[in-house]
């Protein structure tokens, strides 16, 4: 059943020349409870080090508005100087990215990674904190990944850049303190509960009504996020009294204990427990998972409390996770990353690029791809659907980009008919063989290898 090369392939960013594959599952689980290695060697900074940047970038739009003192030309050169350090450090943690899936000895964890990520969408909407994804999947999501879902859950939830998404700064309780001064005035939002209910924990279809989603915004009303100040806790703007989620009471007096509360409950509810379980089975197996692997995976779930690498060992243990015949169309990111892996590519090259280039090479590339980098269109992530990436505009991309490697590659482009084995295994099929060995040159030969549906199929 199990299978080094699907192991790298199917559940990490595939083949390497220099990086052995997996010898079982253990190993593979044992990679999500070690030391980070890559976060170390390619370190992305936190979110707790760039919060500062938009509480600077605040600061001097108040001088050029005039509604701070200060020298307003000044202030707007180093609000421009702000924003392109800001643009070109993203660019860095972009290559950073990248490096670590082309390095890394634990393929699936950086998959794990990249799941959550998309699983618990959050982006910035403005100038600087459009850059802040990365901080935050560093912050929130990478070290949750071999832990209890519950965690990653509040690590999440009631981080600053998911309370930025998804308004809570504009959620004021219709009873609280400020309402009253207001002449009870109305301001709650439902989107965070709504997203936390129908995306994150239960699922679309999950038991849950209007009246939780609008119980739980309200628990949920005094979590804020202000840049000169940090994450705080209102108490002005919180909805007094008791709040029902599911059935079960929070508060009265609420506050983040009660918040936490709410959430460790919904991460352990059966619907949950199931939601996740299909989702995973979804992402790493088939977009019709067999129902016998998500209903283990479930179990798993709940017997454990919500501990991930224990679902994660029933996934990788269901004989249907290792079929021939199961596997999903990889998206823009993985079938860049896979390359990038199989190719080899060189640190030191990559470490000495120049924004401009990582743009070049990685970020516009996969925009024309239909994937732009770290940036979905809505709260639900980036579609798990075969149907979704296999189109006219996004196939012709991807061969554009496969047959523009020679820029990034140079003279270290491999020779097609040894790149089939590097990419595809020992056994790749004669038909990708044949297609190597006719090709009129290196560039188009590995081109003809990308673009194979064996490569294109995790």
């Amino acid at each position: 059943m199990f299978d080094p090369v699907m192991a790298e392939t199917r559940f990490g960013y595939g083949l390497s020349p220099r990086i052995a594959a997996p010898e079982s599952i253990g190993v593979m689980l044992a990679g999500l409870k070690g030391r980070d290695a890559m976060a170390d060697r390619f370190p992305i900074e936190t979110f707790e080090s760039f919060g500062p940047r938009e509480a600077e970038r605040i600061r001097l739009r108040r001088i050029t508005r005039g509604r701070a003192e200060g020298d307003v030309e000044a202030a707007d050169a180093a609000l421009r100087d702000l924003k392109e350090q800001t643009r070109r450090d993203a660019l860095k943690w972009l290559r950073q990215d990248m490096l670590r899936r082309v390095r890394t000895q634990t393929g699936f964890r950086e998959r794990l990674v990249a799941f959550w990520a998309d699983h618990f969408t959050a982006m910035g909407k403005g100038a600087v904190i459009n850059m802040a994804t990365g901080p935050y999947v560093e912050e929130a999501i990478r070290p949750h990944v071999g832990g209890r879902f519950e965690d990653m859950l509040i690590a999440a939830s009631v981080h600053p850049l998911m309370l930025h998404y998804l308004d809570q700064n504009a959620s004021i309780g219709p009873n609280s303190r400020r309402a009253q001064k207001k002449g009870g005035a109305r301001g709650l939002n439902e989107n965070l509960a709504r997203e936390i209910l129908e995306l994150h924990t239960l699922g679309v279809d999950g038991p849950y009504t209007q009246t939780d989603v609008r119980q739980l915004a309200e628990l949920l009303t005094g979590l804020k996020w202000a840049p000169l100040k940090g994450a705080v806790f209102l108490e002005g703007v919180v909805e007094p009294g008791a709040e029902e989620v599911l059935g079960k009471t929070y508060g009265p007096d609420g506050g983040v204990e009660a918040i936490h509360a709410a959430l460790r409950d919904l991460a352990r509810h059966p619907a949950t427990a199931r939601h996740i379980a299909w989702k995973l089975a979804v992402h790493f197996v088939s977009d019709t998972p067999d129902p016998d692997m998500v209903t283990l995976m479930t179990r798993a779930y709940l017997d454990t409390g919500g501990d991930l690498t224990a679902v994660y060992k029933v996934l990788l243990s269901h004989p249907s996770a290792w079929a021939a015949d199961a596997g999903n169309f990889k998206r823009p990111i993985t079938f860049v990353s896979s390359t990038l892996r199989a190719l080899d590519l060189p640190v030191r090259w990559a470490e000495a690029w120049k924004p401009a280039r990582v743009g070049r090479h990685f970020f516009r590339p996969l925009l024309r791809m239909g994937q732009r980098w770290q940036r979905p269109a809505g709260p639900d992530g980036w579609a798990e659907e075969d149907a979704a990436w296999i189109t006219p505009q996004g196939m012709a991309a991807r061969m554009q980009w496969a047959l523009g490697l020679p820029e990034m590659m140079g003279d270290r482009m491999p020779d097609p008919r040894e790149f089939v084995a590097a990419a595809l295994g020992p056994t790749p099929p004669q038909r990708v063989v044949f297609a190597a060995e006719a090709a009129e040159n290196r560039r188009e030969g590995v081109a003809l290898v990308l673009m194979s549906p064996a490569f294109q199929k995790v």
